[in-house]
């Protein structure tokens, strides 16, 4: 059986139940701390599948890694029912999943930006803009940067499953190819 089926379909059921209580927001919130502490301390995602840990035990753990307070119900719940069904070494999995079905419905995308050198305030402000009328007037962005002196200039964006590679190194990489054929 497809292993994302099944993540995705949790996920669906958990956005629907945040979005009945009000609470996709930040239950939105929650998923991208878990998946963020699933992707920053590898031993998690071990401890969750280990059957020697505690039932218990494995939903403090995710509750504390995703930073749930004794408000956060629906979270609980969930954690609850992923116990229950014996789901809960899916937990990194639903998280991802929700956090991408929320984006799809809230038109947020991930943009990501590398450049070969920090970029000034005003040259960053100008490729947000630009990035932001390509995505259109409805959308929202996840914008993080990041340096990477091997594009040796330049820069290349990420959105989505698009990228634009505007880079030295591309360039470069480009009349090697044109050199050899």
């Amino acid at each position: 059986m497809n292993e994302g089926l099944i993540p995705r379909r949790y996920a669906k059921a958990l956005y629907k139940v945040a979005l009945e209580k009000g609470v996709d927001t930040r239950v939105y919130e929650l998923m991208k701390t878990l998946a963020g502490s699933f992707a920053d301390v590898p031993g998690l995602n071990e401890a969750v599948s280990n059957p020697f840990v505690g039932r218990d035990d494995k939903s403090r753990l995710i509750m504390t890694a995703c930073g749930a307070t004794d408000s956060d119900t629906v979270v609980a719940d969930f954690i609850k029912l992923l116990e229950k069904n014996r789901r809960i070494d899916q937990t990194r999995e639903i998280a991802l999943a929700y956090l991408s079905i929320y984006r799809e419905a809230h038109g947020i995308y991930i943009v990501h930006v590398d450049t070969a050198a920090p970029m000034g305030e005003a040259e960053a402000a100008k490729l947000k803009s630009l990035i932001a009328r390509h995505l259109g007037d409805k959308a929202t962005m996840e914008y993080s940067t990041s340096v990477v002196p091997d594009l040796i200039g330049g820069f290349r964006v990420s959105v989505g499953n698009e990228r634009l590679d505007a880079s030295i190194a591309n360039e470069l990489k480009q009349l090697r190819q044109k050199l050899i054929n």
